[in-house]
């Protein structure tokens, strides 16, 4: 009997220490939600927090900041007002409408120019209308280009100031001032060197052409350059 009694106390207390009872959890249950809610919130803080703080948004937002500051601190150039006067706005109004007479006095030099060129080679007498219209027409496009020729030097000096159209204002200057120097070797020297000789009549007539071409060219410049 003692045996047995020392067995089944040695399997009771081996019972006994195997088994650990973890001790009551007496916390309320309100602490225990309370707790629960700000380990919540604390995890939502720290997600926003992560969010702001991207390394993406950090990287870039000096960048876009610095691009702001550059473009609103960036002037931009204002066109100069220019300011002409009545009589630059006069002198104007007398170069163009001069030149709108420069067309039909190039067709009537070229009409009775041919037409006593013809007569000269040929060596008949010269057309009376055409030596008339002719001299007339020398006269009045000299008569032109003197006029426009001051009032568009003057025009140029008066727009110095302005930038727009620059480049055609020059243009057009530098292509009738060379065909007022073609018109006046022709009508001055090869004029009367063309009454004697037959090659001489057709350097005249081929220079005419040629300063005819040039101012066309220069005139259509402004022509269709101001619409």
């Amino acid at each position: 009997m003692i045996p047995l009694a020392s067995l089944l106390l040695a399997l009771g207390t081996a019972t006994s220490g195997a088994h650990v009872f973890a001790p009551l959890d007496t916390t309320p249950l309100t602490a225990k939600l309370t707790a629960s809610n700000a380990a919540a919130d604390s995890t939502a803080s720290d997600s926003v927090v992560a969010e702001v703080d991207a390394p993406v948004s950090v990287m870039f937002a000096p960048t876009l900041l610095s691009g702001r500051l550059a473009s609103a601190d960036t002037v931009r150039k204002r066109r100069r007002a220019v300011v002409l006067s009545d009589a630059a706005i006069l002198r104007l109004r007398i170069h163009r409408y001069a030149s709108y007479t420069v067309i039909p006095l190039f067709a009537l030099q070229s009409i009775a120019g041919n037409q006593l060129l013809q007569a000269d080679n040929g060596g008949v007498e010269r057309p009376g209308w055409a030596k008339s219209a002719h001299s007339f027409g020398a006269a009045a496009l000299g008569t032109v280009f003197t006029v426009n020729t001051i009032t568009g030097v003057w025009a140029l000096y008066d727009q110095r100031e302005n930038d727009e159209g620059k480049v055609r204002r020059w243009a057009h200057t530098i292509l009738m001032l060379a065909s007022d120097a073609g018109f006046t070797y022709t009508g001055i020297k090869l004029a009367d060197e063309a009454k004697g000789s037959s090659s001489s009549r057709d350097q005249h007539r081929n220079l005419a052409f040629a300063s005819m071409g040039t101012a066309l060219v220069g005139y259509g410049i402004m022509f269709f350059g101001n619409r």
